[in-house]
Order: C-alpha cells, then structure tokens, then sequence
C-alpha cells in the first residue's frame, strides 16, 4: 500500500537529515578545523575551540523540510545542481562562523551579540582547552592567518586543506554570503606565498586541530574567588532589593571615580596594567602582552610613581636612550607593568605601552637619579618577546625572560662545535649575567642566548637571541641552501643546528657593526654553493639580512670559501641598506666576486638563488652560463656587470647596484 503524502514526506525528510549527520560524522574533523580556522583570531585558543565544535553541532540542517537545501550558484552554462551533504555542512559552518560576533539587525548598539554572551553546547566548566602545539613554521602561518580576513582564511582552508577548486571555493564562499568571494581569493593566494608547498601539512598539523586538544585547569585560587564573590554579591543585591522595597527609596547615585595620578592625564601607580600569570599559556598572543607583573617591588607605589613621573615629564639632565626611530612621548593609556626589583644595586621598572618598552633604572642609594632606556617592541612574538635586557654591568647582562621560557643556556658563536652551558634563573624571571661580547678588533668570543619555549606554547621550539646593546635582544635565524632540508627552506628557521652554528660562525663577528641600530632579527640565508675552479674547493654564497623594528632592512652578500678555521670571516662581496632584497619580498638574488685561485689566476665568480636560470657577464669579460653558479677567468680589475635570469624570463641586477 503506498504511502500517503505526508508520511512520503517525513520518510524523505528524515532520510535527508541522516544523509546529514552521516556526512557531519565522517567529516567532522575537518569542519571543526574550518570552523576554528575562520572564526575571529581575537577569540582566545579555548573559546575558539568550544565555538568551532558548537557551530559544527548546529550545522545540521532541520527536520521541518526533507527539501535537498539551498543551490550554490553554478558556472555560466551548467545546469543547477543540489548541493552534496558535505558541501552544505562546510557552507553553513562558513556562513556561522563569519557571523559569529556580529550583532542582529535592530539589537542595542553596544552590547554584545547573543551568540558571544549565551552559553551553546559543548560547555565546558574548570578546564581550559588548547590545541597541541607545533613548530615555527605552524607559528608563522598562524600569525599569517591572524592577519588577513575571515573569507580569506576560509577560502585558504577550503584550498589547501579540503582539496577544492577555486571555482568550487567561490561558489561556496557566495552561497555563505561573502559579499566579496573574488577578494578572499585573493587573501588566500597571498598566505600560499607565505606557506608555500606544504601548506596542506602545516594546516593539518595539531597545531589546528581543534579536535585533539590539552587541557588544563583554570586558575583554582581564582575560582575559589570568584565564587565567594558572588555569592558576596548574591546577598547584597538580596539585603538591598529588600531595603528598596521597603523603604521605596530611589538609589543612591553612584560616587565620583577617583584615582591616583602623576599628572593631570596622566597614569599614576594604580592605573599600571597588571597580567595575571597563568594568561601566557592560554591566548592567541604570545608576546609582552601575556607577561606577568614580576619582581619584589611591583607593588613598591613610590618607585612606580617615580618611573611613570620619569617617563611622562623627562628632567633635561636625565640620560634618555633610544632606539632609532622610537618616539619618546608619554604613555597613552596605562601602560602595562612588567617588572619592579633590585638588580645589581639598582631599582628598576620595566613598562610596556603595547608599541614600547620603557625601562627604568636608579641607584638604590639615589632615589629619582635614574636614566630612562625606550626601545620598539610593536609586532613581538614567541621569540623577539621572550626577553629583555633588565641591566648590565661589568659581569654581563641579565635578562628578563618571559614566562613561556622553560630553559636558558649560553653558547659561543666562534665556538660551533662547543655545547651551550646552563644559565642560572632567579623565581622572578631574571638570569645571572650573561658575558657581554668582546667589542675588541680581535672579537675572541661572542657569546649568546640559547633560550627553550615551554611545551605549553610550542613543543621543541629553541632559538638564538643576542644583545646588541638595546632592550630587546636580537633573534638569529638561518634559512638553509635549497634542497638541503626536508621539507624545502621557506621561512627562516632556528640557527641551532649544525649547519646554521657553521654557517653562523664565520659571520658572529660583523654583528658589532649592527649595535644600537634598532635591529630585530638577523637571517643568514645560504642561497648558492658552487665548486670553485682548480680544485679550489666547496664555497657557499650566503645573504645576511638585518631586519629593524621600523621595518626596513640592510643586507650583506659573503662568499664561504674554505678556510683553515671554523670561525674565519667570510669575505663580504656586496652591500644594501633600506632594502627588500633577502626578505619576504625580496626572494631573488644574485651576486659576483673576483676570487684568485692558489696558481695565482683571477676569476670571476657569479651564482644565484633558486629561480636563476642563467647567468650573462658583459664588459670587458664577456660569458653566458646555463644555471645557477659561473666562474670564468677575469683580470681581477676587470669591469664587468653580471645579471641573471629568472624562470619567468625577468632579469635580475646584483644586490646593491649593476656592474663593478
């Protein structure tokens, strides 16, 4: 007997739905990981990954219609199709997850949406939850990710790691409603250069995964608080609605803020910012923002009101240094307190503006005599902010480290093949000194700063910093030759390994010529290795990039020839200042040299990085080689220019200018 209408209907409608949750189950990881990915970066890691499982669990479509769901728009000339059970989970968890956040037409302005304030299942109380963690370049693609839209990041997922066309992403951007699926594209194809070719490995690392998590409890004494607080203020709101109903009494009006300022506008002691020390290992941001207030004297109001004072009204016979291009007005807004404590027969007080430190210092004996130091600290992360220079003296410097640090060992540039010796931590952060680098023309030894993340932050993530004489050490990076390293060199890694120390090792000696020029990072990047002629032996073409704060970088080309000592310089054959080249943006270079061989014969070398094709000398030299590297015989005053050719047929002139 056939079935009625209706109940074809429902049969159809719940067949529909178990399609549905059918699909939600078996692709349940990956729209949990699209979920998380698109959401707003500014949600912490734990309320991201409660948030991506909610909209998942709610993407089901319902049970009132066994209609097959909305049509994505298909190309010009191809029939209209139903969209498959996968199709319409990833669109309507796209489409939830760009709206998280947003208000509802007519909803009060300044009030939060519904969505961010009422708890949806899961729930989860006393734990907090974060995705396992990964390595630097998972660090760098997140902090991509947080820079560019939420339709790019969806678009980018739905690429790279769902596997889907362009013309499939853009039809499924347009059904959720992204008013611009073309720009999101866009942003997509931009976080490709930064990722490169295993961007599919990194995105499906447990770095995002959102569904193979660690927790830990939250703060118990916090809790504990928080609990008697309300309960606190359960009752007086009780005594109180009592008392009004009885006395019928309008409330009084509320008293006049008052604070304590140095100035008028000001901030003053109790205005300081203060960091709870659990936040470092449960937010987005790993930078200065997640340290904590530390030191003995964090809560000493006269040294506070005396670095805030200093700071904000400058004595003129007060010693101020700078970092070039740091600005040195007053705070404004209340600036975040770091660290208040005696060191080596000084206060001091390190403060943080978000954009600036700011440290101050003064003789214990001389109350008010200080100097002032102000360094840029804008765009730190997990590295550039794990430390700074809280004094120096005769024995070295001592460093503050941040809370995410679990290890801290010194090591000797010139001495590769030596370990790196432990460094001693006081309970409040601050190291013993570290010896300073001798700034003799001998430079005998350089020592630097070998710091260990904690596995709370990043697993196995150990990294290089030295002091150059500012508040923030500098970050020493090295990126390999191509092809000698698996996966293939993209981004700059940590020069901690064997190579990056002997690469590192014939350079240590040039940073003196960096100090106190505002230097964030230095990248060694070996882009060439070449034969040399007669037998001369195996030499690699390296790019030293130093990259500022302000943004703009100067740049070194050297040639690694075989020496006799693992430290010998390397021999600098061409210079840049403010430029692209070596960077992110500056990816192409080539570079030549006269080098003399041991039977006393010139030569020109010339090689190029991994998009060079060909090589042209021109002048009174006159050579053309298919590849990377050349060498041909050249009098060493010999005029010539060199260029090279890119894979897409463009040409490319030495670092530093054409020609010699």
């Amino acid at each position: 007997m056939p079935l009625p209408p209706f109940a074809r209907s429902v049969r159809h409608g719940r067949t529909g739905l178990d399609r549905a949750e059918a699909a939600l189950v078996e692709e349940y990881s990956d729209l949990v990981r699209l979920a998380y990915l698109t959401l707003p970066s500014s949600l912490s890691r734990h309320r991201r990954i409660l948030v991506a499982h909610s909209l998942v669990q709610r993407s089901l479509p319902g049970t009132r219609s066994g209609r097959p769901g909305p049509l994505v728009p298909a190309p010009r000339g191809t029939a209209r199709r139903p969209v498959a059970e996968k199709d319409r989970l990833r669109g309507q968890v796209v489409r939830s997850a760009l709206a998280h956040g947003r208000s509802p037409r007519g909803w009060p302005r300044g009030l939060p949406p519904p969505r961010t304030v009422l708890p949806t299942l899961p729930v989860v109380w006393g734990l907090r939850l974060f995705p396992r963690a990964g390595g630097a370049e998972e660090i760098a693609l997140s902090q991509a990710l947080a820079g560019t839209t939420s339709a790019g990041r969806a678009a980018f997922v739905l690429r790279r790691a769902d596997g889907l066309a362009d013309p499939a992403v853009e039809a499924l951007l347009r059904a959720a409603g992204v008013p611009d699926p073309e720009g999101a594209l866009r942003s997509a194809n931009r976080l490709d250069e930064s990722a490169g070719a295993a961007a599919r490995t990194l995105l499906t690392s447990r770095e995002f995964d959102a569904c193979s998590v660690r927790t830990r409890p939250t703060d118990l004494l916090r809790r504990r608080r928080r609990v008697r607080f309300l309960w606190a203020a359960l009752t007086a709101a009780a005594i109180t609605g009592l008392m009004l109903s009885v006395a019928r009494q309008e409330a009084a009006p509320p008293r006049p803020a008052t604070g304590s300022r140095t100035g008028v506008g000001l901030p003053g002691p109790e205005d300081l910012v203060r960091t709870a020390g659990d936040v470092w290992a449960d937010t987005s941001r790993v930078d200065l923002t997640a340290w904590p207030a530390r030191g003995a004297r964090a809560n000493d109001r006269a040294l506070l009101a005396r670095a805030l004072s200093t700071w904000s009204r400058p004595a003129p016979a007060l010693r101020v240094t700078t970092t070039p291009g740091t600005p040195t007005d007053p705070p404004p807004r209340s600036p975040q307190l770091l660290y208040a404590g005696n060191v080596d027969g000084d206060a001091v007080v390190l403060l943080y503006d978000g954009r600036r430190v700011v440290r101050y210092s003064e003789p214990l004996g001389a109350p008010g005599r200080g100097a002032l130091a102000l360094a840029r600290a804008d765009d730190a992360d997990v590295t550039t902010a794990a430390a700074l220079v809280v004094h120096r003296g005769a024995r070295g410097a001592r460093y503050l480290l941040a809370p995410w640090i679990a290890e801290a060992r010194s090591r000797d540039l010139l001495r590769p093949d030596s370990p790196a010796r432990p460094v001693g931590v006081a309970r409040d952060g601050v190291t013993v000194p570290v010896p300073a680098p001798t700034r003799r023309a001998a430079c005998d030894t350089r020592p630097v700063l070998q710091l260990r993340s904690s596995a709370r932050v990043v697993e196995k993530h150990t990294f290089l910093l030295t002091d150059l004489g500012e508040l923030s050490p500098v970050h020493l990076t090295y990126t390999p030759l191509p092809g000698h390293g698996s996966p293939p060199a993209r981004l700059p890694r940590e020069a901690t390994g064997g190579p990056a120390l002997l690469a590192w090792a014939h350079l240590a000696c040039g940073l003196e010529e960096l100090r106190g020029t505002g230097v964030r990072a230095v990248n060694v990047w070996d882009f060439a290795e070449q034969e040399l002629p007669e037998r001369g032996g195996h030499a690699v073409w390296a790019c030293t990039r130093a990259s500022t704060w302000r943004g703009p970088g100067d740049v070194e080309l050297v040639l690694r020839a075989p020496a006799s000592s693992p430290s010998a310089p390397a021999e600098v054959v061409g210079r840049a200042r403010s430029t692209a080249a070596c960077g992110r943006f500056g990816r192409h270079v080539v570079a030549d040299v006269h080098w003399r061989a041991r039977s006393g014969h010139w030569y020109l070398l010339a090689a190029g990085s991994r998009a060079v094709t060909r090589i042209d000398v021109t002048g009174e030299v006159t050579a053309r080689q298919q590849g990377r590297t050349l060498a041909v015989r050249a009098p060493r005053d010999s005029r010539v220019r060199v260029s090279a050719r890119l894979r897409d047929g463009t040409s490319l002139e030495p670092v530093g200018g054409p020609g010699r």
